[in-house]
């Protein structure tokens, strides 16, 4: 056996316990039962902060998602979006604050052949390929993505990444994040896509939302700055306009399963630490929640 052998072999140690030691966990979805039968929404609220989401949350600020259950405390994928959505893409969602091992963390995706064992723990979707993407159009459904931030608008060699793993993938300029309606303008083009879809074929659109993401300060009247306060009014704008497109999916499509966190926080001086790509508790704890509409 060679040394390269026995290094691989010793990795996957820990990894082939995974299904084995969340045996007897009870998933709170089955995603076997949601793939093949419902169309599936993952929305990025790129950069938002745990802090601000509980805060907006207890304050009654964001009534829509309110509806859907407590925002859970997570740890975020990567500290900026690019090695974030990696993981996520993969079937690596954000994990619970309080995970300590790797068999702490609940797999809504399972990705095959990747050192985690044979077999699915009970509630995951057991997926081939390298992303949750090519999995599910093995499975048949039509996969967008509608983009936001910078690495989702195909303009540079870096932007095209995450757009390629898609069929269908959407960017322009009125989405971007100097756009202050950058999210109505996203909800409206989704619309209009989803009237004329195949309602015969299931979906999966990815929404990278990057209202909160800076600038931000538009938000919030009276202010030519980006800060927590601004981050949190930004927040209530998205909230708005994700009603509007929970409200017509559910309308035009049926029962859905959406699947809803950030990617990662950003800093707004504290210790004096700014934006995000660094690792700091504010960047590294994000909310996440799932849920049918």
């Amino acid at each position: 056996m060679s040394e390269d052998t026995v290094g691989s072999t010793a990795q996957e140690v820990p990894f082939r316990l995974f299904a084995s030691a969340r045996k007897d966990q009870k998933p709170s979805v089955d995603m076997t039962q949601v793939v093949g039968t419902s169309d599936i929404l993952f929305v990025c609220l790129d950069t938002l902060r745990y802090d601000v989401a509980v805060q907006e949350e207890a304050s009654g600020g964001t009534p829509v998602l309110n509806q859907y259950g407590l925002w859970q405390k997570r740890q975020a994928p990567g500290n900026f979006t690019y090695p974030s959505h990696h993981a996520m893409f993969a079937g690596f969602l954000p994990c619970p604050f309080e995970a300590k091992n790797v068999t702490d963390r609940e797999l809504l995706f399972f990705p095959k052949a990747i050192g985690l064992g044979n077999k699915a723990p009970k509630g995951a979707y057991s997926f081939s390929g390298s992303t949750i993407m090519e999995g599910l159009e093995k499975e048949g459904y039509d996969t967008w993505c509608v983009g936001g931030v910078a690495f989702f608008d195909k303009r540079t060699d870096l932007g095209k990444v995450f757009p390629s793993y898609f069929q269908k993938s959407y960017w322009n300029p009125s989405f971007g994040c100097l756009v202050k309606d950058s999210t109505k303008n996203q909800v409206d083009f989704i619309l209009k896509k989803l009237d004329k879809a195949n309602s015969q074929q299931h979906i999966f659109l990815y929404l990278n939302v990057d209202a909160i993401h800076y600038p931000n300060y538009f938000y919030l009247e009276g202010t030519s700055g980006d800060s927590v306060q601004s981050h949190a009014a930004a927040l209530r704008y998205v909230d708005k306009e994700l009603g509007r497109l929970f409200a017509e999916w559910k309308k035009l499509r049926g029962d859905t399963f959406v699947i809803c966190c950030s990617d990662h926080g950003t800093c707004y001086g504290e210790d004096g630490c700014q934006f995000h790509g660094v690792n700091h508790s504010v960047v590294n704890t994000i909310p996440y929640k799932h849920f049918f509409i």
